[in-house]
């Protein structure tokens, strides 16, 4: 890893260093409890996380910029760090296409439009308890377009780098995300 791009990004996590916490009103997650009875008469009974309005499907997104990869940092409150490092992701929106939903937020978090974007993979997130299911995507030939069109509570920041780069931060530990671990895999196997 070149020593003045790991500097750029440590510098980019100094800015989301968590500096206080109190707790708040829940505003955002919920739980359904339900009790399934199976075809051989046993009784499962399981919670279910609602995310938002939805199920917490979700999108994440690997552009290419040139032979090049972009990485979002952003506050990741609940991890050792504070600050995540990964791919641009987000939620997919009620009656919304998860094609539709990468490219929006793609756009949202980065203002990069891709000439040309596919679907290389999907996954349940956390099947015990959510029926979330997650779609990857390659956006090939990014361009910038337009500026970032955060949520008020979105706080991103993003840098390239080559894929070996990327791999290299997975293996030093910036990069713990599982939606970037697993497309992260993708793109090597490509």
């Amino acid at each position: 890893m070149r020593a003045d791009k790991l500097k750029q990004l440590e510098d980019i996590q100094k800015l989301f260093k968590i500096i206080e916490k109190k707790k708040s009103t829940p505003t955002f997650l919920k739980s359904e409890a339900y009790e399934f009875t199976l075809n051989n008469g046993l009784v499962v009974k399981r919670e279910r996380i609602i995310k938002g309005r939805n199920d917490g499907s979700a999108v994440i997104i690997v552009p290419y910029i040139g032979n090049e990869v972009l990485l979002v940092i952003e506050p990741r409150v609940f991890t050792k760090s504070g600050v995540g490092v990964g791919f641009p992701a987000g939620y997919i929106e009620n009656g919304e296409e998860p094609k539709t939903a990468a490219l929006r937020e793609l756009r949202e978090e980065t203002g990069l439009v891709p000439e040309r974007i596919e679907e290389v993979d999907a996954f349940y997130q956390d099947e015990g308890c959510s029926s979330a299911y997650n779609h990857i995507f390659l956006a090939h030939n990014c361009k910038k377009l337009y500026g970032q069109e955060l949520d008020k509570d979105e706080h991103i920041e993003y840098m390239s780098f080559t894929v070996e780069e990327a791999l290299e931060l997975e293996r030093m530990g910036y990069i713990n995300g599982c939606n970037s671990k697993i497309a992260i895999q993708k793109i090597i196997r490509r």
